[in-house]
C-alpha cells in the first residue's frame, strides 16, 4: 500500500490532469485530501462505499483512508491536500462537498503558484470554507450482508432495473421485511434511497457528456424527464438545467 507524504505545510495545493478512462490506483495519505475537479466526473471508491465528484463538487478524503479513483471524461484534478493536524472538526469521514464560488477561486490559483497557499491567512481561510461546505448526499454505501450484496452489485452494473424490493427478495431467498431492515441497519438508507443514489452517479457522466435529460430518464427507468428531473433536484439541490447552465458558465474558467 503506498503511503504518501507531500509536506508538513498546513495546506499544500497539487494539479493533475488525466484523460477519460483513467484510474489512480489504490492508495493512501498521510494528510486529508479535498479532490476537486475544473471538469470531468470522478468516482471515488473506499472499502466503506463509492462517491461520484461532479465539477463544482468535491470529495473530502480523510488521512489514511485507503481509496481509489476513476475519471469519467477528461478529468483537470485540482487538489488541497491538509496536513492531519489542521483538519476541520466534523470531517471524519469521506463525503462530498458544494464548493463555494471562493474556495474554487481558491483551489485554481492555488494549483497555478505555490504564492496562493503560502501565506497563512489564505491558508486559514482555505479551511475555514472547508469546514463550512454543504455535505450532499452523493454517497453509495455497500453493505456487508451477502443476501444485500448481491442486489447491490446487480443495481450497479445495472441501474435502470425496475425490480421492487419483493422481486429481489424472491430472488436472494430472503422476506421483504428482512431486505427493509439490513437496508437500514448496514446502509442507512431505504431500498429506493440507494438505488436512486446509484442511478445519479450513472446519469451524471452521461449529462455531462451531451445525452438529453429525457434519454437519461429513460434508459435509468425514470417514467418521466420530470419524475428523473425531480430525483436530480433532491439529491444536487437543482435541477439538471440550472445545473448543466452552471457547469457551461464555469467552461470558460478552466484551467
Amino acid at each position: 500500500m503506498l503511503i504518501s507524504l507531500l509536506s508538513h505545510s498546513p495546506v499544500t495545493a497539487h494539479p493533475q490532469d488525466y484523460p477519460d478512462g483513467a484510474h489512480q490506483p489504490r492508495h493512501v495519505h498521510a494528510e486529508a485530501q479535498l479532490l476537486y475537479a475544473v471538469s470531468g466526473v470522478m468516482r471515488l471508491i473506499t472499502a466503506r462505499g463509492a462517491w461520484v465528484i461532479p465539477p463544482t463538487r468535491a470529495v473530502w478524503i480523510p488521512p489514511m483512508v485507503e481509496h481509489e479513483i476513476f475519471m469519467s471524461g477528461e478529468v483537470l484534478m485540482r487538489s488541497l491536500f491538509v496536513a492531519a493536524e489542521h483538519c476541520p472538526p466534523g470531517l471524519g469521514n469521506c463525503c462530498v462537498l458544494a464548493v463555494t464560488p471562493l474556495l474554487r477561486e481558491l483551489i485554481v490559483r492555488a494549483t497555478q503558484s505555490d504564492e496562493h497557499t503560502s501565506n497563512p491567512l489564505i491558508q486559514q481561510l482555505m479551511l475555514e470554507e472547508i469546514a463550512a461546505l454543504e455535505n450532499l448526499p452523493l454517497h453509495i454505501p455497500m453493505p456487508r450482508d451477502r443476501r444485500l450484496q448481491g442486489i447491490c452489485m446487480s443495481l450497479l452494473t445495472r441501474p435502470d432495473q425496475s425490480h421492487t424490493l419483493e422481486d429481489w427478495a424472491q430472488e436472494v431467498g430472503a422476506s421483504s421485511r428482512t431486505l427493509t431492515r439490513l437496508f437500514n441497519q448496514e446502509l442507512g438508507m431505504s431500498f429506493n434511497a440507494w438505488r436512486q443514489q446509484v442511478r445519479l452517479m450513472e446519469a451524471l457522466p452521461r449529462l455531462l457528456g451531451g445525452e438529453s435529460v429525457q434519454r437519461v430518464a429513460n434508459d435509468l427507468g425514470y417514467g418521466s424527464a420530470r419524475a428523473f428531473s425531480a430525483m436530480f433536484s433532491r439529491l444536487l439541490g437543482e435541477s439538471p438545467r440550472d445545473y448543466l447552465g452552471a457547469l457551461k458558465q464555469l467552461s470558460e474558467l478552466k484551467q
